[in-house]
């Protein structure tokens, strides 16, 4: 096994730069998710990692060999495409042994590794089916054991679940990370599903723009988010914002409204609130009327404008509410969990 070191990678088309000095340190065996929205990226970051992508700038480092110049081939590495990539004429068998075999490796170690990959995910009855006879999850079990039988260094995951129905993609990343726990091998997963990434990374790479906006734990990102856009993108639902004018430790909010802050900050600023985080309160200071619910079982959400203003926002109930629509409430919160973000830089004060 091995880690990963990511020096100062840039990537240009022309003279377009789309991947600015990304720069990571990630441990033996350790789990990293690049997470961020559709364009922002990730692909072409990890491309780059697998030597499918050219680097324009900086190094990758696979243990302490730095593999700028090697064929994909020689990085010791596995790739899980999003789109499985198996051969349709080929057996599940045959899928799983067709790299060992172009390696020349020995019949019988080939058939050691397939065997053992097909009872670890559970497919080891479909070893003589071709893949149009599968199910989509049972297809991307093959794509993950072509990459276990190669016993590479380090796992590289492109959106691998994308094209799988929603409870299906909870399954297969719960059964992704006992995997990856169980063979301990370093592993880099790309995905756009900020509740995918927060349930499977160790860290979190947190991609915006071809820039790392914060590199964390999950924990770390969603309770000291360095960023507007981190703050926005990690939490469901996303967090609520206001422009909002700081006098030491409180917040004036658009419609007036004075809510207490544990961090001490002047002049205009960006005031964030997680929707989780709001309680009733008769004598809160943030009001809304409720325009619409939702109500999911375990939650209940309430959308609507804060009071006085035509500013939408969310709040998160649990169980279900006996809220109506038109109701108008009002909310409070601890001042340690109001999020202050500086106005001009977008990132988070204190």
């Amino acid at each position: 096994m091995a880690g990963i070191t990511l020096d100062s990678l840039t990537k240009s088309y022309g003279p377009t730069e789309v991947l600015h000095h990304i720069g990571a340190d990630i441990e033996d065996g350790e789990f990293v998710v690049i997470v961020g929205p559709s364009g922002c990226g990730k692909s072409t970051l990890l491309r780059m990692i697998a030597g499918l992508e050219s680097i324009t700038s900086g190094e990758v480092f696979i243990g302490d060999k730095m593999v700028n110049g090697l064929e994909p081939a020689d990085r010791d590495i596995a790739m899980v495409f999003q789109n499985y990539a198996l051969y349709p004429h080929m057996t599940v068998r045959q899928n799983m042994a067709y790299g060992l075999k172009i390696r020349k490796m020995p019949k019988a170690e080939i058939d050691r590794r397939v065997q053992e990959a097909a009872e670890i995910l559970e497919i080891a009855q479909y070893l003589d089916r071709k893949p149009r006879q599968l199910s989509g999850g049972q297809r991307q079990r093959v794509a993950m054991g072509r990459a276990i039988v190669r016993d590479p260094q380090v796992f590289l995951f492109d959106e691998p679940l994308s094209n799988l129905d929603a409870k299906l993609r909870v399954q297969m990343r719960l059964e992704i990370r006992k995997l990856q726990k169980r063979l301990g091998v370093t592993s880099i997963f790309v995905t756009h599903d900020q509740v995918e990434a927060m349930t499977l990374g160790d860290r979190l790479m947190v991609l915006n723009g071809g820039y790392v906006e914060q590199f964390g734990t999950p924990i770390e990102l969603y309770e000291r988010p360095a960023s507007v856009f981190v703050a926005g993108f990690i939490g469901s639902p996303a967090m609520n914002f206001f422009r909002a004018t700081a006098d030491g430790l409180s917040v004036t909010l658009p419609n007036g409204a004075v809510v207490p802050t544990a961090q001490s900050a002047r002049g205009g600023v960006i005031c964030g609130l997680r929707p989780e985080h709001l309680v009733r309160d008769p004598s809160g200071p943030i009001e809304m009327e409720v325009e619409l619910l939702e109500h999911l079982g375990g939650v209940t959400l309430l959308h609507g404008p804060l009071q006085g203003t035509d500013q939408q926002m969310v709040i998160s109930l649990e169980g279900i509410s006996e809220v109506q629509i038109g109701d108008r409430l009002r909310f409070s919160l601890p001042p340690e969990l109001v999020y202050l973000f500086d106005a001009q830089t977008d990132r988070r004060i204190g």
